[in-house]
Protein backbone atom coordinates (compact mmCIF):
# COMPACT_ATOMS: atom_id res chain seq x y z
CA UNK A 1 0.00 0.00 0.00
CA UNK A 2 1.51 3.68 -0.78
CA UNK A 3 1.70 6.08 2.25
CA UNK A 4 3.03 9.11 0.22
CA UNK A 5 5.40 10.38 -2.70
CA UNK A 6 7.84 12.61 -2.79
CA UNK A 7 9.41 14.63 -5.90
CA UNK A 8 11.95 17.15 -5.82
CA UNK A 9 13.88 18.80 -8.42
CA UNK A 10 17.39 20.79 -8.19
CA UNK A 11 18.94 23.11 -10.35
CA UNK A 12 22.68 21.45 -11.10
CA UNK A 13 24.60 24.79 -11.73
CA UNK A 14 23.01 26.12 -8.71
CA UNK A 15 24.00 23.48 -6.70
CA UNK A 16 27.19 23.16 -7.74
CA UNK A 17 27.61 26.72 -7.10
CA UNK A 18 26.73 25.97 -3.44
CA UNK A 19 29.31 23.05 -3.29
CA UNK A 20 32.15 24.88 -4.64
CA UNK A 21 31.51 28.55 -2.54
CA UNK A 22 30.55 26.33 1.25
CA UNK A 23 33.36 23.61 0.74
CA UNK A 24 31.80 21.25 3.77
CA UNK A 25 28.46 21.46 2.44
CA UNK A 26 28.95 17.95 0.66
CA UNK A 27 30.22 16.17 3.99
CA UNK A 28 27.03 17.78 5.60
CA UNK A 29 24.42 16.48 2.91
CA UNK A 30 26.37 12.87 1.91
CA UNK A 31 28.15 10.00 3.24
CA UNK A 32 31.50 9.22 1.99
CA UNK A 33 30.30 6.68 -0.30
CA UNK A 34 27.41 8.70 -1.84
CA UNK A 35 30.23 11.54 -2.89
CA UNK A 36 31.98 8.69 -4.79
CA UNK A 37 31.25 5.98 -7.31
CA UNK A 38 32.13 2.81 -6.18
CA UNK A 39 35.36 2.52 -8.41
CA UNK A 40 36.27 5.64 -6.07
CA UNK A 41 35.91 8.33 -8.28
CA UNK A 42 34.57 11.47 -7.14
CA UNK A 43 30.56 11.99 -8.20
CA UNK A 44 29.59 14.59 -11.03
CA UNK A 45 27.88 17.58 -9.69
CA UNK A 46 24.41 15.91 -11.78
CA UNK A 47 25.32 12.91 -9.90
CA UNK A 48 24.99 14.52 -6.31
CA UNK A 49 22.11 16.80 -7.29
CA UNK A 50 19.74 13.58 -8.32
CA UNK A 51 20.47 12.14 -4.84
CA UNK A 52 20.17 15.35 -2.91
CA UNK A 53 16.67 15.48 -4.55
CA UNK A 54 16.62 12.59 -3.36
CA UNK A 55 16.60 13.30 -0.19
CA UNK A 56 14.44 16.06 0.08
CA UNK A 57 11.71 13.86 -2.19
CA UNK A 58 12.31 11.50 1.06
CA UNK A 59 11.79 14.11 3.39
CA UNK A 60 8.76 15.24 1.38
CA UNK A 61 6.89 11.93 1.66
CA UNK A 62 7.51 11.61 5.13
CA UNK A 63 5.30 14.59 5.81
CA UNK A 64 8.90 16.87 6.36
CA UNK A 65 9.53 16.62 10.15
CA UNK A 66 12.14 18.28 11.89
CA UNK A 67 15.17 16.75 12.84
CA UNK A 68 16.04 14.79 10.27
CA UNK A 69 19.61 14.43 9.63
CA UNK A 70 21.07 14.21 6.11
CA UNK A 71 23.30 10.84 6.60
CA UNK A 72 20.05 8.80 7.83
CA UNK A 73 18.93 9.06 4.17
CA UNK A 74 21.63 7.70 1.80
CA UNK A 75 21.36 6.84 -1.78
CA UNK A 76 23.19 3.51 -2.23
CA UNK A 77 23.83 1.36 -5.57
CA UNK A 78 22.72 -2.78 -5.84
CA UNK A 79 24.94 -4.46 -7.60
CA UNK A 80 23.46 -4.00 -11.16
CA UNK A 81 24.56 -0.13 -10.48
CA UNK A 82 20.82 0.93 -9.56
CA UNK A 83 20.03 3.57 -6.86
CA UNK A 84 18.21 2.42 -4.11
CA UNK A 85 17.60 3.98 -0.48
CA UNK A 86 19.19 2.94 2.61
CA UNK A 87 17.42 4.24 5.87
CA UNK A 88 18.84 4.42 9.47
CA UNK A 89 18.43 6.72 12.40
CA UNK A 90 15.97 9.86 12.33
CA UNK A 91 14.53 9.04 8.75
CA UNK A 92 13.92 5.42 9.91
CA UNK A 93 12.28 5.97 12.60
CA UNK A 94 9.82 9.31 10.50
CA UNK A 95 9.46 6.61 8.18
CA UNK A 96 8.29 4.00 10.95
CA UNK A 97 5.72 6.15 12.46
CA UNK A 98 4.13 6.74 9.56
CA UNK A 99 4.49 3.00 8.62
CA UNK A 100 6.71 2.63 5.81
CA UNK A 101 8.42 0.09 5.12
CA UNK A 102 9.55 -0.18 1.92
CA UNK A 103 10.90 2.38 -0.96
CA UNK A 104 10.93 2.58 -4.67
CA UNK A 105 13.56 5.68 -5.77
CA UNK A 106 13.71 7.04 -8.80
CA UNK A 107 16.45 9.17 -10.02
CA UNK A 108 17.42 11.52 -13.53
CA UNK A 109 19.33 14.12 -14.36
CA UNK A 110 19.54 16.48 -17.80
CA UNK A 111 19.15 19.38 -19.48
CA UNK A 112 21.28 21.41 -16.36
CA UNK A 113 18.01 20.06 -13.90
CA UNK A 114 18.26 16.64 -11.90
CA UNK A 115 15.17 15.16 -9.99
CA UNK A 116 13.94 12.53 -7.81
CA UNK A 117 10.79 10.71 -7.44
CA UNK A 118 10.35 8.24 -4.47
CA UNK A 119 7.08 6.10 -3.16
CA UNK A 120 6.80 5.16 0.28
CA UNK A 121 4.81 2.39 1.04
CA UNK A 122 3.79 -0.26 3.96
Amino acid sequence: MIVAVGIDVVLVDRFARALARTPLLADRLFTTAERHTRAGAPRSSESLAARFAAKEAVAKALGAPAGLNWHDCEIVSDPDGRPRLAVSGTVAAAAEARGVNHWHLSLSHDGGIASAMVVAER
